[in-house]
């Protein structure tokens, strides 16, 4: 199966916080730079997303309740259902971990690219992906004093505020400013795309070297993680399993289905690790251990679901005629029962 040679930059990236942590002022320096990072992250997702392509995706309302039901309901009962398994599977700190995994926002890229190669309604993964990581902004800290309480790293009002602030108010800002600068983020999409990486490089290292001046990985041993990531595994079936013949029970076309189960199953690195930084503390880097191994594991699986999903004789049908999703389209349109897709890329306007 691929692996994604970012994910081998995220290990190489968590060997050099184990060989040269950042101490001291350079502690300071790395915190201060990675909160900047990530708030300019936001900043760019925000000025990316159409507002109309936003507005346009609300009429597509099942389809993006069902995804925020398995992200932010599903997911979270699947982790606490998950706490029979410390101290055989997991130890408390990894269970921790793999409970806050449960909370975080669904994914944006990966799960418009794996729509997009399985030939599924790629504006509503856009969409979804998008409400999602907005939606998370504010529920998952939420959540997480739910269901963590202390253990969540003596979580409070103040990680919320200092939440919304890195992500939500440059998110905001973003769309404000979109009139003036979307052209010149649209042109230089890859360029700024190193960016969005290069964020991520930055906060994972500043975790890990947080983590390693206070010696969490010394609480881990390879039996614990091999437990740790045969619970992931079984989760991510579960989800996969779960996102799509529930969506099939529901009622929803093909596309559609494909692209709530890859919204529906996945968990965003971007947006949980700032989040754990928060939330955690010096205990994050042990906290988002979880989230990147399932990280890894996701794009494995579902770029092999994908594949086989274009090869589907209902998707190489349509790719022949041009028309991928047009026939459902109409179809959803004539019963006023059925939410209408978004408008992106189907010639309307």
């Amino acid at each position: 199966m691929p692996i994604d040679p970012y994910i081998l930059l995220l290990l190489g990236t968590v060997g050099l916080a184990a060989l040269l942590p950042a101490r001291g002022t350079g502690a300071d320096v790395a915190s201060g730079a990675s909160t900047a990072a990530i708030a300019f992250l936001f900043f760019l997702y925000g000025a990316r997303l159409s507002t109309r392509e936003a507005m346009d995706g609300l009429r597509h309302w099942r389809l993006h309740v069902t995804v925020l039901a398995c992200t932010f309901v599903v997911f979270p009962l699947l982790g606490l259902a998950s706490r029979g398994l410390v101290p055989v599977f997991l130890t408390d700190p990894l269970y921790q971990g793999l409970l806050f995994l449960t909370l975080v926002p669904s994914t944006i890229q990966s799960s418009i690219a794996f729509t997009s190669i399985a030939r599924g309604n790629v504006p509503a993964a856009i969409c979804a992906g998008s409400f999602s990581s907005l939606v998370g902004i504010v529920v998952t800290p939420l959540l997480a004093a739910a269901l963590l309480g202390s253990g969540g790293g003596g979580f409070s009002a103040d990680s919320v505020v200092k939440i919304v602030l890195q992500l939500l108010v440059p998110f905001v800002a973003g769309q404000v400013l979109r009139r003036w600068i979307g052209g010149f983020v649209a042109r230089h999409k890859k360029v700024l795309g190193l960016v969005d990486r290069g964020s991520i490089l930055l906060v994972v290292y500043t975790a890990f070297s947080e983590g390693m001046v206070q010696g969490v990985w010394h609480q881990v041993s390879p039996v614990r993680l091999a437990g740790l990531l045969a619970v992931e595994a079984v989760l991510l079936a579960v989800m996969l399993l779960l996102t799509w013949y529930g969506a099939k029970a529901l009622r929803f076309g093909r596309e559609d289905r494909i692209a709530i189960q890859f919204a529906g199953s996945k968990k965003s690195l971007a947006a949980g690790l700032p989040m754990a930084s928060v939330l955690f503390g010096a205990q994050a880097s042990l906290a988002v251990l979880p989230l990147m191994l399932f990280h890894q594991m996701q794009l494995m699986v579902c770029a092999v679901i994908a594949k086989r999903r274009s090869h589907d004789p209902e998707a190489v049908d349509s790719g022949q005629s041009g028309q991928s999703g047009q026939s459902e389209e109409a179809e959803a349109s004539e019963k006023s029962a059925a939410p209408a897709r978004t408008g992106v890329g189907t010639g309307r306007r």
